[in-house]
């Protein structure tokens, strides 16, 4: 019922589907020869910005009509929703002694699902047709899986050859590995194995893009990567990363050596609380913490990036406070960001203080989120237990 409300309400609201778009036309510029990075689709004349191996995963979406690619899209998405959410639901429950198995995981997997489907993150993807839930499946495909599982890693290596930004989840059992490594004498263990099978998946989806699309992988590694007025504009309260926090608060569409710093600063902080997790066995606070640190760095994040906030929330939730937990929810269910003066002009460049604090909501939800796991892996065991009982 849920689904067949929320499909009426995108259909009643004229969802444009613009990405997916944009993702039809970079298929046909890869059949008909076309300069990927010089293409401009849809009215907005909006750029290609993801690596040339997306662009030859997107030559079948030329297949269907438009019509026909939007029903496809969106009963696509809907289906990975529910997918990512089992996974989502088998990550932070795992070892609690609360996580259903079999049918029952998949009938709570549906239920949270009709629920999520209306927070803002899952709306956004599905309003531009984007593939936030298909890269965020095929990485927790892989976090979800028992330990040692000999094709963790494959997802991870995909994602990152279509996006970029999954690859920091690569970084986190690299780092992990090699300090187990160095503690145990023993030079290989399986979170060397999954960054090593992550890397070779990525190496071998990028170079099949070298060898047929030569000149748009050129021009992608040796230019647009490094272009991020590409993306859009910085300081528009859609992105919810540190840059896009920063250029809103010092009023300038390029915060610079502001950002570089501070994201170099939450890196190397968010990475150091996710290994110290995975190394006390909290994986669930690993992996959010990663997401975390991935969404806060990346240059932009747009709101429908943050599909992560599902393994986020149910984590807080299975491992916090009940009342965290929705608060949480209530910050991506409540569309905030968007009371704020917004759109073509740059208004977000005069924001109030209120106004800056709610268009920060998604960033500073994840420092918190950061703060719970260092306190979860870094708090004496007094305080951790006493904070237990408290939750009791």
């Amino acid at each position: 019922m849920s689904f067949a409300a929320f499909w009426t309400a995108q259909r009643a609201a004229g969802v444009s589907m613009i990405d997916l778009m944009v993702y039809r036309a970079e298929g046909r510029a890869v059949l008909t020869g076309q300069d990927l990075y010089a293409m401009r689709a849809t009215v907005a004349r909006l750029p290609t910005t993801y690596p040339p191996f997306a662009a030859l995963l997107f030559t079948p979406l030329t297949l269907p009509g438009v019509p026909g690619l939007r029903t496809l899209a969106t009963a696509g998405n809907l289906l990975l929703l529910v997918v990512f959410v089992r996974f989502s639901l088998r990550l932070t429950l795992r070892g609690t002694g609360r996580c259903p198995a079999g049918t029952a995981l998949w009938a709570a997997a549906l239920w949270v699902a009709s629920v999520v489907v209306w927070c803002e993150p899952v709306w956004t993807t599905l309003r531009y047709g984007q593939i936030n839930l298909l890269l965020a499946t095929g990485v927790l495909w892989d976090l979800s899986r028992r330990d040692g599982h000999r094709w963790a890693g494959v997802g991870i290596g995909l994602a990152a050859a279509v996006k970029l930004t999954p690859a920091l989840f690569a970084v986190l059992p690299l780092l992990v590995g090699l300090l187990q490594a160095r503690r145990s004498g023993v030079r290989w263990n399986p979170w060397l194995r999954q960054t090593s099978t992550a890397a070779a998946v990525f190496g071998a989806a990028t170079l099949t893009a070298v060898v047929i699309l030569p000149r748009d992988s050129l021009r992608f590694w040796t230019g647009a990567l490094f272009d991020a007025s590409r993306v859009g504009r910085a300081e528009s309260t859609a992105n919810q990363s540190l840059r896009g926090v920063l250029a809103r608060l010092l009023g300038t569409g390029d915060p610079a050596l502001w950002w570089a710093a501070s994201a170099a600063v939450v890196a190397v902080a968010g990475l150091t609380v996710a290994v110290g997790a995975e190394l006390r066995g909290e994986h669930a606070g690993a992996v959010a913490a990663c997401a975390a640190t991935a969404l806060l760095i990346s240059p932009v994040s747009w709101s429908h990036h943050w599909v992560w906030c599902v393994p986020m929330v149910l984590f807080v939730g299975g491992r916090a406070r009940a009342r965290w937990a929705v608060a949480a929810g209530l910050v991506f269910c409540s569309y905030a960001l968007w009371w704020v003066p917004h759109g073509p002009g740059g208004p977000e460049l005069a924001q109030s203080g209120g106004e800056m604090v709610l268009s920060a909501l998604y960033p500073l939800t994840a420092l918190a989120l950061l703060g719970l796991v260092a306190f979860r892996v870094y708090a004496p065991v007094s305080r951790r237990n006493g904070q237990a009982v408290a939750n009791e």
